[in-house]
């Protein structure tokens, strides 16, 4: 008769993971101060104490989730600036399309809105977002129009106020799909709206052609 096998145990090295993965949707499900936890380590199969062993307080587990989940995408979102040899326009687009691709369509997409709704009960966290998201995000699209504007491919322009202009529909749309959009009748499309997003922008960027003269 053979031995009956003993069921693995659950690997330590693991646990870092699987809470940060529990903690990401208990922020994005229940925001930032009403999240336990307690909660955390349930969702993650794993005691309160066992939660302490890898973080500290609520706090550094936010970090974690920031810095595992959303800086390396920006970090890969400057690796691609800083190899791109084509227009500027396509690397707005690259860039674009990465960050939906890995943030947009992810859980991690329901972060921007916590942040927005708990910045001034939380101002270290925000501070921290700010320093390591919005400020290297808001630095890629600067030097993107910069660069088309040095080339002559985009309107000379104010390239802080248009940054804002460019980010502003896709926090929106991100900020939307995680508060009001449980009131549509009908979810939007976000393709749609990145699609007409990027034609409008492309439209308002490009350098106008001289007017001939009469």
């Amino acid at each position: 008769m053979s031995a009956i096998p003993t069921p693995r145990k659950r690997r330590k090295e693991a646990r870092p993971s699987e809470l940060l993965e529990a903690a990401l949707h208990l922020f994005v499900e229940k925001g930032f101060a009403a999240t336990r936890l307690e909660d955390v380590a349930a969702r993650a199969g794993v005691s309160k104490g066992t939660l302490y062993l890898y973080f500290e307080n609520k706090n550094a587990l936010f970090k974690a989730v920031v810095q595992e989940g959303i800086i390396p995408v920006i970090a890969e979102n400057e690796a691609i600036a800083a190899k791109h040899s084509g227009c500027s326009f396509e690397l707005l687009e690259l860039m674009l399309q990465n960050w939906w691709t890995k943030i947009g369509q992810t859980a991690f997409a329901g972060i921007p809105k916590l942040i927005v709704a708990e910045a001034r009960n939380f101002p270290e966290l925000a501070s921290y977002y700010y320093d390591n998201v919005i400020s290297r995000g808001r630095a890629l699209v600067a030097s993107a129009l910069r660069r088309g504007m040095n080339s002559g491919e985009f309107r000379t322009m104010d390239v802080e106020t248009t940054v804002d202009v460019v980010i502003a529909p896709i926090l929106m749309l991100l900020i939307w799909r995680y508060s009001m959009s449980c009131c549509q009748s009908a979810e939007s499309d976000p393709e749609t709206y990145l699609r007409i997003h990027m034609d409008l922008l492309r439209q308002g960027l490009r350098k106008p052609e001289k007017e001939s003269r009469v």
